[in-house]
């Protein structure tokens, strides 16, 4: 069999580019699934979400020709360590995110995906030695004074907004710098929890609790729960193999804006001041960014001058 052949440096770009809009986008939406079954708690909802994750992941590993790699990685302990990690840490942001929705706070979830491209910029800087133009630069700064109207204004949920931001940008740095890809990586990843979540739900139906819902939607729509977690993550496991890690920040501006809109066209829940000026703020600083990553790709392209 012929090995594909490499990916050049702009399609590698390119795809990384959709792949991230795409797997941000479904995010974004992604509050209306779980706020369509608010009446299960979160802990059943993320047991659900992983149960169900592992045979689809499995399906996909078939499908496309990964069971090869995901082979080769499990034998591997050392990537098995980094991957126990970035299942930790994927478990807890899955977990307070649909806390989060259920519980009427999706503006504090909204805050922490916006926070999270901050987060990512400078551990791109500390840890990757990216390098950032003083108008890159200066799109963060902006950014981070919109945010900080927020965090003063939702005290009470900053804890929320600060742990989702801290543990999604960890994961998607570890995940970045983990020698696997996208989907055997997350099949590695849910299948290192899946004995915990399998322990809840056995323990709740042995309670007499209905740990598929009380009616055929909502089971229905937790059956599903595996297909609308491993979609977006795999586009972003995808994503962020291609890109800079700065710029996989910047596109994170998405999700949050779409949770926004959820969250007070939807949902009822109060816009104020502060939001205004934040949301304001983080789009005059994605603008920036942007024209900053335009200028760099001209001067890439622009022909040397001869000596």
């Amino acid at each position: 069999m012929n090995a594909r052949p490499a990916e050049q440096p702009q399609d590698r770009a390119s795809r990384g580019l959709w792949f991230g809009v795409a797997a941000y986008g479904l995010w974004g939406v992604l509050p209306i699934y779980f706020k369509a079954i608010d009446q299960v708690g979160a802990i059943d909802i993320v047991a659900h979400r992983v149960l169900w994750s592992v045979p689809f992941l499995f399906l996909l590993l078939f499908v496309f020709g990964g069971m090869a790699d995901f082979k080769r990685v499990i034998r591997k302990p050392r990537t098995i360590g980094l991957l126990a990690v970035t299942a930790v840490l994927i478990g807890i942001n899955w977990l307070l995110y649909v806390y989060a929705v259920v519980s009427g706070h999706i503006l504090a979830g909204s805050l922490g995906y916006y926070l999270n491209p901050l987060v990512n910029v400078l551990m791109g800087r500390l840890f990757l030695k990216e390098r950032l133009s003083w108008l890159q630069w200066a799109a963060v700064a902006i950014a981070a004074l919109g945010i900080s109207g927020l965090a003063f204004q939702a005290v009470g949920q900053l804890w929320i907004s600060l742990t989702l931001a801290v543990t999604f940008a960890t994961y998607g740095l570890l995940r970045k710098i983990a020698p696997v890809d996208a989907t055997s990586g997350l099949t590695v990843e849910t299948s290192l929890i899946l004995p915990l979540a399998l322990a809840w739900l056995v323990w709740g139906i042995a309670a007499g609790r209905p740990m598929f819902g009380t009616g055929g939607f909502e089971m229905t729509m937790l059956l599903l729960a595996g297909v609308a977690t491993t979609v977006p993550l795999v586009l972003f496991t995808a994503a962020a193999r291609r890109l800079r890690y700065s710029t996989l920040g910047m596109l994170q501006f998405l999700a949050p804006t779409l949770q926004f809109i959820c969250a007070v066209f939807l949902y009822g829940e109060a816009f104020t001041r502060w939001h205004a000026i934040a949301f304001g703020s983080i789009w005059l600083a994605l603008a920036l960014y942007v024209i900053a990553l335009v200028r760099n790709a001209k001067a890439a392209a622009a022909p040397m001058p001869p000596e």
